[in-house]
């Protein structure tokens, strides 16, 4: 029996039950569920991610990963996340999108020098790449296919 390699692997925290799991991006429309429920990984829309799983799930994953750095009271944010859910699902497979609660983060939003939300931040190879800050739609659209090209 031959084994074969993920071709995008990267570490996600089930939705349901909390539980770490490794995930092939590439296989998204495979629905991948989770080792330990058994329910979906979804991954046509943002994930959570947090203090403990941040270096994971985001700097140890294999594909891009755009995060955006939010807070729940802050009108820009709610402005910029259905722009960010569009993202994830028009990238499926190819992106993988984060949403990290700068409230509920503060080790990790520290440690990137989060000032002003929303924030939006690529990284590639564990490495930021590229920074917006606000509402940048446009921007935004042409990092994003900038990224998923290379």
């Amino acid at each position: 029996m031959a084994v074969t390699k993920a071709l995008s692997p990267v570490t996600l925290r089930c939705a349901f039950c909390d539980k770490l799991n490794r995930v092939d991006l590439a296989r998204a429309a495979d629905r991948s569920a989770c080792g330990e429920c058994g329910r979906p990984m979804l991954l046509d829309r943002p994930v959570k991610v947090s203090d403990d799983d941040f270096a994971a799930t985001v700097e140890g994953a294999e594909v891009p990963v755009l995060v955006d750095f939010y807070a729940d009271w802050c009108a820009p944010c709610k402005m910029v996340a259905p722009f960010v859910d569009e993202i994830a699902q028009a990238h499926v497979g190819k992106l993988l999108v984060a949403k990290v609660d700068t409230d509920r983060a503060p080790n990790v939003s520290t440690r990137f020098g989060i000032r002003s939300i929303p924030t939006l931040i690529v990284f590639r190879d564990g490495k930021e790449v590229e920074r917006s800050v606000g509402f940048e739609p446009e921007r935004l659209k042409a990092l994003i296919a900038k990224v998923v090209a290379t």
